[in-house]
C-alpha cells in the first residue's frame, strides 16, 4: 500500500484511520459511561483500532521503536476485547475485561496521537524535543490520570444494556 500511495498518501491515509478509530473509541466510551451498548460504534472501533495498529507496521522499518511495542500490546489488548465482545458476549467477567481492554487501547491511541502531535508540530517539539521534558510528560499524565478515572467508572457504569 505505501507503495501505490506513496508514503505521505499512505501516512493520511493512516492518520485518517487512526482518527476516525479514536472518535468511534470515545463514543464506546460514552456508551460505557451511560450504560448504553453502542454495538454500532464497537464494531466500528475494532475495525479502525486494529487497521491503525496495522498500518502502522507497514512504514519503512527503521528498527524497532516504541511505537512497535505500543502497536504489540494495543493488538493483544484489541484481540483480548473482541474475544470477550464475540465470543464470551460479554458473560460474567468478561464485561470487564471488555471495559478494561477498549479503555486501555483507546488510552494507547491517545498516548500514541499526543505523541505524534508534538513530534510534528515544530512550536510543540520545542517545548520537549526529547519527550522527556515536562510540559509532555505532564500532558502524557493528565491522559493517563484521565483515562484510569474513565476507567473505572465505565467498570462501575456499564452493566450492558442487553440483560
Amino acid at each position: 500500500m505505501v507503495m501505490i500511495l506513496g508514503l505521505d498518501g499512505y501516512t493520511l491515509v493512516h492518520v485518517a484511520i487512526s482518527l476516525i478509530g479514536i472518535g468511534a473509541g470515545f463514543i464506546v466510551l460514552g456508551g460505557f459511561l451511560a450504560d448504553a451498548r453502542l454495538d454500532g460504534a464497537v464494531h466500528t472501533y475494532f475495525a479502525m483500532a486494529v487497521a491503525t495498529d496495522v498500518t502502522g507496521f507497514l512504514f519503512p522499518f527503521n528498527g524497532f521503536l516504541p511505537s512497535y511495542a505500543v502497536g504489540i500490546i494495543s493488538l493483544i489488548g484489541l484481540a483480548i476485547a473482541i474475544y470477550a465482545y464475540y465470543a464470551a458476549r460479554l458473560a460474567g467477567p468478561w464485561r470487564s475485561v471488555f471495559v478494561i481492554s477498549i479503555v486501555a487501547a483507546l488510552y494507547l491511541d491517545v498516548f500514541v496521537l499526543i505523541a505524534q502531535t508534538v513530534l510534528k508540530n515544530p512550536a510543540l517539539l520545542a517545548l520537549a524535543p526529547k519527550q522527556s521534558e515536562m510540559p509532555f510528560v505532564g500532558v502524557q499524565a493528565a491522559a493517563l490520570v484521565t483515562f484510569v478515572v474513565l476507567g473505572a467508572v465505565s467498570l462501575s457504569s456499564f452493566r450492558d444494556a442487553r440483560r
